[in-house]
């Protein structure tokens, strides 16, 4: 099927760079969530990223313009009937996302459905779903417009059309693609995450300040990021969720989350977007 035509679900930082990418390599994008100022907001914020690469000389103001042209934010599902792929970026519960696909297949009965989750089994967002084998798993990295990496994952149910499609799709994104087997986490966060999780341990023994743990995978590990920077960046909130999926799915006490992260998101301490994490940021 030649797909020029895609929705994206959830207007927060995943689904924006989504949209940005999307639209960037040419297709047309609909990015639609329940409120509509943050769908608004996402295509403005877009608008603003590619302006601020005009001003550096790396875009020419007219690619912008036609980029952002593409998009449109809307607030029904109703007005996804158009789309072809449709990518799921909400929250990381299954319950939140199964609903998601309910309302979204019932006026898309052609379209791919596929889900950024960064850890919820394929297989088991499929089988919640009227056509599991029309159903994939698309995991961008954070930010997407910055990160090569796009992980494939088919459920026990998808198909190879399906797939192929999908895959063709990713290529004219310009994104470098693995396939992970659908387990917890596929193959990024399944690494990633404890290793999160072990930092924020380390903090709440006292190992170290949070400056002296991050400093140490910089310099002694060669990581661009500390392990602590990072989670702030992802969101305090989306790193306990992927780390409890591990933990109930895979039922390896290595993989239950630190309290101090526990704590933080009960305090509304998420990272980057509140303003505090484990360090404090400038609104």
């Amino acid at each position: 099927m030649q797909i020029e035509h895609i929705a994206v679900i959830g207007a927060g930082q995943m689904g924006t760079g989504i949209a940005q990418v999307a639209a960037a390599a040419g297709f047309q994008v609909q990015i639609l969530d329940v409120d509509e100022k943050l769908a608004v907001r996402a295509k403005e914020r877009i608008d603003g990223a590619l302006a601020s690469q005009v001003k550096k000389g790396k875009l020419e103001d007219k690619v912008r313009a036609e980029t952002v042209a593409r998009i449109s934010a809307v607030v029904s599902f109703s007005q996804l009937s158009g789309a072809q792929l449709v990518i799921e970026a909400a929250i990381e519960d299954i319950a939140v996302k199964t609903e998601i696909f309910k309302q979204v297949e019932a006026v898309t009965p052609e379209a791919i459905l596929a889900s950024n989750t960064s850890s919820i089994p394929i297989t088991k967002l499929a089988a919640a779903t009227k056509r599991p084998e029309r159903f994939i798993g698309l995991h961008f990295m954070n930010p997407p417009p910055l990160m090569r990496l796009v992980e494939i994952i088919r459920g026990l149910q998808t198909s190879d059309q399906t797939a192929e499609d999908v895959r063709e799709v990713t290529e004219k994104l310009g994104k470098v693609i693995i396939s992970a087997s659908d387990m917890p986490g596929f193959i990024v966060n399944r690494m990633l995450i404890p290793f999160l999780n072990e930092a924020c341990f380390a903090l709440q023994e006292g190992l170290g300040t949070p400056e002296d743990i991050d400093m140490g995978a910089k310099l002694g590990l060669n990581h661009p990021m500390g392990p602590l920077e990072l989670a702030d960046l992802i969101g305090l909130d989306t790193v306990l969720a992927i780390a409890e999926v591990l933990h109930k799915e895979l039922g390896d006490p290595k993989y239950r989350p630190a309290t101090n992260l526990r704590n933080m998101v009960a305090a509304g301490w998420l990272g980057r977007k509140t303003g505090r994490g484990f360090y404090t940021y400038a609104k």
